[in-house]
């Protein structure tokens, strides 16, 4: 049994999937250059001795870190889920 979803079942699921990408292209350049960014807050406080602001860097690393796996991961995982209904 071959069982696999109706992408064309909608009207405007071409423009739908063309926004879509163009979010994850701006989620992740945004978290790339928060990552950047939070990294060279973290070194120079650091380096100088605020802790204060060198766990703050370390925070915007981590979560600009998570939103990008979480970005990029979320199409490989739903291509893996879609997979995986296709085996059942």
């Amino acid at each position: 049994m071959n069982v696999f979803p109706d992408f064309d079942g909608l009207g405007g699921i071409g423009d739908l999937r063309a926004v879509i990408g163009a979010l994850l292209t701006f989620v992740l350049i945004v978290a790339v250059l928060m990552l950047i960014v939070s990294a060279i807050v973290w070194a120079i406080a650091a380096a100088n001795g605020n802790h204060v602001m060198a766990g703050k860097g370390r925070t915007g690393v981590l979560v600009a870190l998570g939103a990008a796996v979480l970005a990029g991961g979320g199409v490989a995982w739903m291509n893996w889920l879609i997979a995986l209904g296709d085996q059942l």
